[in-house]
């Protein structure tokens, strides 16, 4: 399985769908389904039975996965795509953009 180019905690813009242009943290990464969950972007409402974690139940908002090829990596304010390179004898993300090491 390839490596995924964005992680959980960057920063993220929206390319495509209802929230194209929006901006959040990325809260989860999927792997096998190759989506992500971003910070007040895709909300969805959900119905709930109260259970004993949720008393109340009722309708909940909350984010819904969006595919990761509809969302960049934005760096100094610019959404960029990301690649790889060897640091010395690490394997680093880079901003393509720029050429600035990411991490």
């Amino acid at each position: 399985m390839a490596t995924m180019k964005i992680k959980k905690g960057d920063l993220v813009r929206v390319i495509a769908g209802k929230d194209k242009d929006k901006e959040g943290k990325v809260i989860a990464v999927n792997k096998k389904k190759d989506t992500v969950l971003v910070e007040g972007v895709n909300m969805v409402t959900k119905h709930t039975k109260p259970s004993m974690t949720n008393q109340q139940g009722g309708i909940v908002h909350q984010e819904g996965p969006i595919h990761i090829s509809n969302v960049m990596y934005v760096h100094k304010g610019k959404a960029t795509r990301i690649g790889f390179k060897m640091d010395g004898d690490k394997k680093v993300r880079y901003a393509k953009s720029t050429g600035d090491v990411i991490d």
